[in-house]
């Protein structure tokens, strides 16, 4: 058995719409944006992850970004490729003899359709895979952390990511009920970006639109702590120079209050449909919240208000899916109900 270990390499893939994460051996080895850089000429990648996120936006002709995510699925099957095949270059495995071939197990999201499914199973075989499982994202972000899914017991799980909401209700192993709506990450940039210049005459890229998320995104116009006013800078719509603003948290607040409220009414229809027996025991545990989009300053609160339950923002919600998706790989005959092939 010893032998075949040395042949085969176990990876667990959190494929995000803005980041993707790699487990391999129990540590998390890659965490990249999503996205490649090639050169238009000669069809070759030039740069993957992070360096080509510092190229977004600020490329000539010859140079062009892809991002092959759209709405958490594959929209660009021969960048995902290329982007899987260059982010597993990134683990090492210099010390072997040759190449193994390697298991994945691959998050994918709760509402993806049969074709969506292919698309992944295609990109990561012809990026080495001898074996590949999928799970579904807020299954794995349950596992994550640490809810024991086999229990006859209902946890309900919010994973905001980039280009996906996921709403599920899990017991026994599987999804109840789930609500997959693409209003996340990427459409609260959106709005930022059209805030910008709606009422500033500002034009930002989406670089910045994200900066400005991360530093004083929030989702409430009254907060507790509120963060130091962040710098923006882009060109003027009406002169055409460049200029630079301040921006506040209550602000961005009102620029993101419609793409949150989306997010509020998926939740509510998600507790509308469960089982009475299960909103008993989402009653006693609460709501837990993961993915990157559980980080804006506020949403609990907001949800809290909004649903009257406890919102629980998960440790690390940033890995809490790669993590899950790393247990699974871990023991997959312990998870073989929740991994679907």
């Amino acid at each position: 058995m010893g032998f075949f270990n040395f042949l085969t390499s176990d990876i667990a893939i959190d494929l995000g719409t803005a980041n993707t994460l790699i487990i391999h051996n129990d540590k998390i080895v890659v965490d990249e944006p999503s996205i490649i850089a090639k050169d238009r000429t000669t069809n070759k990648v030039i740069a993957v992850g992070r360096q080509a996120q510092q190229m977004h936006e600020k490329t000539h002709d010859n140079i062009k970004t892809i991002r092959p995510l759209k709405d958490g699925v594959i929209a660009d099957f021969h960048a995902a490729e290329e982007m899987i095949k260059g982010m597993i270059k990134m683990i090492d495995t210099r010390n072997r003899l040759f190449q193994p071939s390697h298991r994945m197990v691959i998050c994918i999201p709760s509402g993806i359709t049969e074709v969506e499914k292919r698309a992944v199973r295609d990109s990561a075989e012809h990026a080495g895979a001898k074996e590949v499982w999928m799970i579904q994202e807020p299954m794995a972000a349950a596992i994550g952390i640490g809810i024991d899914v086999e229990q006859p017991v209902g946890s309900m799980i919010i994973d905001i990511g980039g280009g996906t909401t996921e709403i599920a209700v899990i017991a026994l192993s599987g999804i109840v009920c789930d609500q997959s709506i693409k209003t996340a990450g990427d459409v609260f940039n959106q709005d930022i970006l059209d805030y910008m210049r709606r009422q500033h005459n500002l034009l930002i890229g989406e670089r910045s639109a994200e900066r400005i998320k991360i530093e004083v995104g929030a989702a409430l116009t009254e907060l507790d702590v509120t963060p130091p006013d962040f710098e923006v800078r882009g060109r003027d719509l009406m002169t055409g120079i460049p200029k630079v603003i301040k921006v506040t948290s209550s602000e961005i607040a009102i620029a993101l209050d419609k793409s949150v409220a989306k997010i509020e009414e998926a939740v509510l229809k998600a507790l509308e449909i469960s089982p009475p027996e299960l909103s008993a025991d989402i009653y006693e545990n609460g709501i837990h919240l993961t993915g990157g989009g559980a980080l804006l300053r506020g949403l609990d609160k907001r949800l809290a208000a909004k649903t009257k339950l406890p919102i629980h923002i998960a440790e690390d919600p940033l890995r809490a899916v790669v993590r899950g998706t790393g247990a699974a790989i871990k023991n997959i005959q312990a998870f073989r109900s929740v991994l679907l092939t």
